[in-house]
């Protein structure tokens, strides 16, 4: 119950964030649409995510959370906090030389990673500007991460899970209260991002201040500690850095499909975000340290009981969801998107992208819970290795699938790829005696998707009834009629699950009883 309450806690901190982050994405669509603007900011976006996931939320945290728990439980406290410092001041003088140089040679950066912006001088030179304000982000986000790694170490996870908040808070004011002040909207919300670093990088430095845990500022030095540290994160580097390579081939090759193309790819991507933030990023963030600790001082078995009980949270929930988005694809893009500078034509290329994306979701974030079965060993490099394999499917895959399929091919690309590494992943795990599924989840998983296609049935029917009564109330009844639709598939996920045998009547009593106390 402490796994699940913990990861209720992330979860819970995520749908909020995730909530006004549809917020956000419904502003940026109708004062952008998905033309030259849009294009440009996902680009000015992109490349400070990029770098982040390279050298912080994603090798950073792998090789930083085992070591500060381990140092924790070892050494105690005050040990960890110095271990903590030595790589703050580190990790911030590495950071200040790669803005410097990103800010110095940004326009052969932009022409890198977008070829396709070079052909058009407005667009290209839009993508520079606004990519210069945007990358600072990197650094202070980066310093989120240290500090959110120091707090889930010490299971304080409420700090890190709330300050996406932050940044969706920001854009949102950003376009309400200063889009008409900017040369355009994109300008608004590059400063809104910029901004957003500042405060969430001081909301993670006063939590860490309360938790007990200040963090001086050194003289950056290369101690044991931190050169264990850089040990640790080189291959993870590589390998946040194949998958990252992704993402920036995807946005190569879509620069040079037709305008709106990266913009289409970039809003069916938010959509899919929904439920690998709030259940993948959740589990994975909780397991890791917990899964660590368990290693050093415990029995294997208590390990390998963490992990499937991370897996099978995530897989009850994630398996309903992905049939749920690609059933009800047109219907949420047209509620949540079609309106100013958005389309109808938006609306269809951005469902079709989003149909493809959840295919590939359950793979998305069951990866996420399966690779901590690695970093929580300190193996960084196994995951190295088949992100290389996955990153060559997912280039061949793209460069024969966007021929013919466009921008979807693409996002069809992305999903295979994800599908073969989790696989691969598995397999390596199983090998080496690190995991052994839950028998009681193998048992329940053709139920578990019996239930889902039910719920899936359900949707697609009641879309087929309820639509055409709702056009006529505009964009009331298309909110409405989302609103019935969500809370239907809930309700026959839930009947559907009881009537299968995936969920039994003494599991929901018990839940109940355990809610009103």
């Amino acid at each position: 119950m402490a796994l699940l309450h913990r990861v209720a806690t992330v979860g819970g901190y995520t749908a909020v964030s995730r909530v006004l982050g549809f917020a956000r994405e419904v502003l940026t669509a109708a004062f952008l649409g998905a033309g030259p603007v849009a294009d440009a900011f996902v680009v000015a976006l992109r490349l400070p995510n990029l770098f982040r996931s390279l050298f912080a939320e994603g090798a950073f945290s792998a090789a930083f959370v085992p070591l500060f728990a381990g140092r924790v439980a070892r050494d105690g406290r005050d040990a960890a906090r110095i271990f903590a410092e030595d790589a703050l001041s580190f990790l911030l003088a590495a950071l200040l030389v790669l803005v410097v140089a990103a800010e110095l040679a940004m326009p052969w950066v932009v022409r890198a990673i977008a070829p396709g912006f070079a052909a058009e001088a407005e667009r290209f030179a839009l993508a520079v500007e606004l990519t210069r304000i945007t990358f600072p982000y990197l650094a202070f986000i980066s310093l989120v991460a240290l500090y959110g790694g120091v707090l889930n170490a010490l299971d304080r996870f409420a700090a890190q899970a709330s300050a996406p908040i932050i940044l969706n808070l920001s854009l949102i004011a950003a376009l309400l209260l200063f889009a008409d002040r900017f040369p355009t909207p994109g300008h608004a919300l590059a400063w809104g991002v910029a901004v957003a670093g500042v405060l969430q990088f001081l909301w993670l430095a006063v939590a860490a201040a309360r938790a007990g845990v200040p963090l001086g500022l050194p003289r950056p030095r290369l101690t044991p500690e931190t050169v264990r540290l850089l040990r640790l994160m080189a291959p993870g580097v590589v390998g946040a850095g194949i998958t990252q390579i992704n993402l920036l081939v995807a946005t190569m090759l879509a620069s040079l499909l037709p305008a709106g193309s990266i913009a289409h790819l970039y809003y069916a991507d938010r959509l899919n975000q929904l439920p690998l933030g709030i259940v993948g990023i959740a589990v994975a963030t909780v397991v890791l340290p917990q899964l660590a600790r368990e290693l050093r001082s415990a029995t294997p078995e208590v390990a390998h009981r963490t992990h499937g009980q991370g897996m099978a949270l995530a897989l009850v929930v994630t398996l309903p969801a992905a049939l749920a988005l690609a059933v009800l694809a047109h219907p949420i893009v047209r509620t949540l998107y079609e309106r100013g500078q958005f389309g109808a034509e938006d609306t269809a290329a951005t469902a079709a992208a989003l149909v493809a994306y959840a295919a590939g979701l359950p793979a998305f974030v069951l990866s996420r819970v399966v690779v901590v079965g690695f970093f929580a060993r300190e193996d960084t490099r196994t995951p190295v290795r088949i992100a290389a394999v996955s990153f060559l499917v997912n280039a061949a895959l793209t460069l024969l699938l966007m021929g013919p399929l466009g921008h979807v091919g693409v996002a069809l690309a992305t999903t295979v790829a994800g599908w073969l590494s989790l696989a691969a992943m598995l397999l390596v795990l199983g090998r080496r005696g690190h995991f052994r599924p839950e028998r009681t989840l193998l048992a329940r998983l053709p139920r578990i998707l019996a239930a889902a296609l039910a719920m899936a049935a359900t949707l697609a029917a009641l879309d087929w009834v309820l639509e055409p009564r709702l056009v006529e109330f505009g964009t009331v009844g298309r909110f409405a009629g989302l609103a019935i639709l969500v809370l239907a598939g809930l309700g026959a996920y839930g009947a559907a699950a009881l009537v299968t045998g995936a969920l039994r009547p003494a599991e929901v009593r018990q839940l109940l009883r355990r809610r009103r106390a």
